[in-house]
């Protein structure tokens, strides 16, 4: 299958490449079908492109590559959606904001885009610790090369 995609031009995937959110992303309901994009080898970024609607693309980043020591803890309610059976087959990402450069860009540590990676099921959950889990963490504070 192709895709023209809003970053990287006409991409071919897979079916089994495709990512299901079953409640979509906030805001993007209906769409329920991604993909990862690696969007450059040197960066731990990624696009996640909407299979369904090829102008919608949202770039992330791994987030523990800008801050070592974020973690959070899965609800069993997020668990079970995800189906997910073990910490292995769990890959958080945290969606960016992009500004003029990658180092003022931010990151939204405080609902991040969590995928099973085995069963290939995705969501973005809401943390409750706005003080702990900031909206806008600054890549430019953890970058390193």
């Amino acid at each position: 299958m192709k895709i023209e995609t809003k970053f990287l031009g006409e991409v071919a995937f897979k079916e089994e490449d495709v990512y299901t959110f079953p409640q979509g992303l906030p805001g993007f309901s209906d769409l329920q079908r991604f993909i990862l994009m690696p969007i450059d080898a040197d960066l731990p970024l990624v696009a996640l492109q909407s299979v369904d609607q090829p102008t919608i693309s949202f770039i992330m980043a791994y987030p523990f590559a800008f801050d070592a020591n974020y973690t959070f803890d899965l609800s069993d309610e997020d668990k079970q959606t995800l189906h997910i059976e073990g910490n292995h087959e769990v890959l958080p990402y945290a969606i960016i904001t992009m500004k003029e450069t990658l180092q003022t860009s931010t990151m939204n540590l405080l609902a991040p885009v969590v995928l099973n990676i085995t069963k290939k099921m995705g969501k973005q959950i809401v943390l409750q610790d706005n003080k702990k889990y900031p909206l806008h963490f600054p890549l430019g504070k953890g970058v390193t090369k």
